[in-house]
């Protein structure tokens, strides 16, 4: 019998089980873009909507845990690349700027179908370049102050467009100096043993994830799939791309195994890598917080081992490995 964290997401899982199915469609994804009522997370000291200029603009969302200095981290939503935005993730945001002491820019990404790859991460790499301050190399007045070192977070299909916005930035001054990815995709061909073993009853169906990715990614041969796949299909960063990587997998989810494989990629590559990895737990488990003890007792442990691990990169001289 499969170990599960707790009694609470036993109880969520056989929900997800027992309920009826839906047919992933079009129409299901303007359904799931509905604003719906969320606990609410943490109060902060500021909470601020800000507009990232460029071509197009984009809407973001600061989130600050006190008025001093203190890492920026940019943060990517997950939602299978057509969903989610500032308000589903707004109670994460929320825990990891007070949990990991930094300050949060949840960037508000163009989605597909209307908008597929690689607009997303255009739009990440925008937001980084702003965060950085551009040419100029000044720090936007809106952030407030920010110490040296910006992290990049992303959750989910968050999580693999914050790898390939990295990977594009990496030897230049808006390259994050710590990446942190949980349960990101990395294989968009959905070939990891993983995807067979936990792609039903486990809170994130794979005929789900299929038809996600065929929107971002459409009309796509493998060959088309893989290259946006950092577990395979190109090469990974050499030198230029020495950021210290966080990366968390839980144990009953169906992007797993891809989790585990870009964590030894990157490792073979030079690149220092923490793996986490998380029994008994599901995908998604960052936002479970109010439905599992266990998952909101992972999620802050790892959000606080995130902060301190940002924190002493942004203490480190350039080109040391600290």
């Amino acid at each position: 019998m499969e170990s599960i964290a707790d009694p609470a997401l036993a109880a969520w899982l056989d929900g997800i089980r027992t309920g009826e199915s839906v047919e992933p469609s079009l129409e299901t994804i303007r359904l799931l873009r509905k604003d719906r009522a969320r606990p609410p997370g943490p109060e902060l000291a500021s909470v601020t909507d800000v507009t990232i200029p460029g071509r197009p603009a984009l809407r973001a969302r600061l989130y600050r845990s006190g008025a001093a200095a203190q890492p920026l981290t940019v943060f990517v939503h997950g939602g299978g690349f057509v969903f989610g935005g500032l308000e589903s993730h707004d109670r994460l945001c929320r825990r990891l700027a007070l949990l990991a002491n930094t300050a949060v820019l949840a960037v508000d990404y163009r989605l597909a179908p209307e908008h597929p790859a690689p607009a997303a991460v255009d739009d990440i790499v925008c937001a980084l370049a702003w965060a950085a301050g551009g040419r100029a190399g000044r720090v936007p007045e809106e952030l407030g102050p920010v110490l040296p070192g910006v992290g990049l977070a992303g959750d989910s299909a968050g999580g693999l467009i914050a790898f390939l916005a990295a990977r594009r930035l990496a030897g230049t001054p808006a390259g994050p100096a710590v990446l942190f990815l949980a349960y990101p995709n990395a294989d968009l061909t959905l070939s990891a043993p993983s995807i067979r073993g936990k792609g039903e009853g486990w809170g994130l169906p794979v005929r789900d994830l299929a038809f996600y990715i065929s929107q971002w990614v459409p009309n796509a041969s493998p060959g088309t799939l893989a290259e946006f796949s950092p577990v395979h299909g190109f090469p990974l960063p050499g030198p230029g791309m020495r950021v210290r990587t966080i990366l968390a997998t839980a144990e009953h989810d169906p992007l797993r195994d891809e989790g585990e494989l870009l964590a030894g990629r990157l490792t073979a590559e030079g690149i220092e890598v923490e793996h986490v990895p998380h029994a008994g737990l599901v995908h998604g488990f960052l936002t479970l917080d109010t439905v599992s003890p266990a998952a909101r007792l992972a999620g802050d442990e790892l959000l606080g081992h995130y902060g301190r691990v940002l924190t002493a990169a942004g203490n480190c001289p350039p080109d040391a490995r600290c």
